[in-house]
């Protein structure tokens, strides 16, 4: 069907990583992120073999349309040399090895923060530690998503003009990609709260860098206000964005079988995550329908 998103949500990996894909399938997930090692840890304990092959099996059993990772949020490749900004590299190289054995296509980066030293210099530390971690892992497949930010502080990647810098520094941009996350998009000043909006939205990142390059996207509401540079997610149709704007935004046709995927705030039981899931497909249904009902009166 035009323009169907396909969603799901990022899932917690207590107990192991294949536990993740189970309780995604539990709750109707079509797509799944995780965290593929420890997120608050410089490095983790990779996944032993058995919970590979658990991995795996499962997603024979209940395939995903895609499962992909997030990078540990201690990771800066933007900060000036000091031993974090060293541990930052080896920590993405871990997980991309990690990301590899799983076969996971793709993970997503905040691109980093300057730490004070402004922005030129943040573009540039990130683009040369990009550079360092995919010569460590020439060898893989998996592509580093980097994701628009909110503008916090003095993290850097909350303009696609950022994004592009990155790419236009790196050495391998092929194994570079975009994810968008909507929460991000509304704080750092992009108003997709109107259809007009989210296309002018989508065209700057477009003419930027391409929107093949996108991914996937983090479908979240912001409990701030437009144009904050404050990073903190809602349920959708609970924040600032508003329930309607996710109407369009799921339903354009550029990002057919997309990755769309909450990270929105939930419990242990994931009852947030079904409610969530069902609003985005009520939406998104009805939206095929109005379609369907319009073809239908234009043939009589």
């Amino acid at each position: 069907m035009e323009g169907d998103m396909i969603f799901g949500a990022h899932m917690p990996t207590v107990g192991g990583v294949d536990k993740a894909l189970e309780r995604g399938a539990e709750i109707g997930c079509e797509v799944i992120q995780i965290f593929v090692k420890n997120n608050m840890q410089w490095l983790g304990k990779a996944p032993g073999v058995d919970a590979v092959e658990r991995f795996k099996h499962f997603q024979i059993q209940h395939p995903f349309a895609c499962i992909f990772g997030h990078t540990g949020y201690l990771i800066n490749l933007g900060a000036p040399p000091s031993p974090n900004r060293d541990k930052s590299i080896q920590s993405l190289i871990q997980e991309i090895e990690i990301a590899t054995v799983l076969k996971l296509p793709f993970l997503v980066l905040h691109p980093g923060a300057h730490l004070g030293q402004g922005e030129e210099a943040g573009f540039q530390q990130i683009a040369e530690g990009l550079n360092e971690v995919i010569r460590a892992t020439h060898s893989s497949p998996v592509r580093i998503a980097l994701e628009i930010t909110a503008g916090q502080g003095t993290c850097v990647g909350y303009r696609f003009a950022h994004l592009q810098r990155i790419y236009d520094t790196a050495d391998t941009p092929a194994r570079l990609a975009i994810c968008l996350d909507t929460a991000h998009l509304f704080a750092a000043g992009y108003d997709i709260r109107t259809p007009k909006g989210w296309s002018n939205t989508i065209k700057e990142a477009d003419d930027a860098l391409g929107v093949k390059e996108i991914l996937a996207i983090h479908l979240n509401d912001s409990k701030v206000d437009f144009n904050s540079r404050v990073d903190r997610h809602a349920g959708i149709g609970q924040g600032r964005i508003g329930k309607e704007a996710f109407r369009h935004i799921i339903n354009d046709p550029r990002f057919q079988k997309t990755p769309g995927c909450l990270e929105t705030p939930k419990s242990p039981d994931l009852h947030e995550d079904v409610e969530n899931l069902a609003l985005l497909r009520d939406m998104e249904k009805s939206k095929a329908a109005a379609r369907r009902s319009t073809r239908s009166h234009r043939s009589i």
